[in-house]
């Protein structure tokens, strides 16, 4: 389980969070949604400890993501928001570096390298530099970095930007399946028919505050309406169209 309590980060004058408070469970999908500039990606840089909060606290499977970042680094998997990938490696280079971080080695490294370029269906441009590589090619490989160690935790930031139907929907099944297996997943995006198809819970932050944390079901009631975006906006405290 990931768990954030009262959050609160500050840049200079700009609050970019202030008091998010929210759990993301094992076995479940939860989408972090908001308009541009709610502090999506400030509370998910926070989870993967790449940011400070100013207060509050954080855990990952029970571990301070202040106190014990690398016990929280060992139980995450991250894919950021821009994949960051090394364009002089190959596909197969990329996820061994991270594999190696991460403390594995050897064959049980290479095996495992070898089980996400099948499943994420990367083995045609396995060995092939990263640069010049199209978004959807760049997200599996991002991706798989983020599985090379089988977290229980996995944080998505806007996963499916700039992919094409059929990336999106490899990807779609691909989290489906991280569920299955019992990993709690926790993603921002801005489209609201991913939080339909693959979410169980949404955690709605605009202004750098939750306005609301429960099930998608929860959320349609709360609004009074069955169109989710509807509901979002609503809850939100948006106009139509500043979304």
């Amino acid at each position: 389980m990931i768990r954030v309590q009262g959050l609160g980060k500050r840049f200079g004058t700009v609050v970019a969070i202030n008091d998010v408070t929210f759990d993301a469970a094992d076995r479940r999908v939860t989408a972090l949604l908001g308009p541009n500039g709610a502090g999506k990606s400030t509370t998910l840089r926070i989870l993967a400890g790449v940011l400070s909060a100013d207060e509050g606290a954080a855990t990952v499977n029970g571990h301070d993501v202040r106190i014990e970042p690398d016990l929280v680094r060992a139980n995450i998997g991250v894919m950021p928001h821009n994949s960051g990938i090394y364009p002089r490696l190959t596909a197969r280079e990329n996820i061994r570096y991270y594999g190696r971080l991460q403390g594995l080695h050897g064959e049980a490294l290479e095996r495992r390298i070898e089980s996400l370029l099948e499943q994420l269906d990367m083995v045609p441009f396995a060995d092939r530099r990263t640069k010049g590589f199209s978004q959807g090619q760049r997200v599996k490989v991002a991706l798989a970095r983020a599985l090379v160690h089988n977290p229980a935790h996995v944080i998505l930031d806007e996963p499916t930007n700039g992919l094409d139907v059929m990336a999106t929907r490899a990807l779609r099944e691909i989290i489906l399946r991280l569920r299955e297996a019992g990993c709690c997943v926790l993603f921002s995006s801005h489209i609201m028919q991913e939080v339909a198809n693959l979410c169980d819970d949404v955690v709605i932050i605009a202004g750098g505050t939750v306005r609301y944390s429960g099930t998608v079901d929860q959320l349609r009631e709360a609004a009074g309406t069955q169109d989710l975006e509807t509901a979002f906006v609503q809850i939100a405290g948006l106009e139509e169209g500043e979304q």
